[in-house]
């Protein structure tokens, strides 16, 4: 069984960079992300290749209105 099977992270800047290779070594030790980024074309391309376990929503998290609760 993967090691993070069941878990779901949040991951803050994962449409690049270290945040990118998170969201995947997340997604292939079996969680599902979050990825929350400004760049909306990378994120949502990044989501797109990870498939159902990856969700891509727009954020800055640098304001504080965008990190409210839903």
């Amino acid at each position: 069984m993967p090691r993070l099977a069941g878990r779901v992270a949040l991951i803050a800047g994962g449409a690049a960079g270290i945040g990118r290779a998170a969201a995947q070594l997340f997604v292939r030790e079996g969680s599902h992300v979050v990825i929350a980024d400004i760049d909306e074309q990378a994120g949502a391309t990044l989501a797109g290749a990870l498939g159902s376990a990856a969700l891509f929503v727009r954020t800055d998290v640098t304001t504080r209105r965008a990190c409210r609760p839903l």
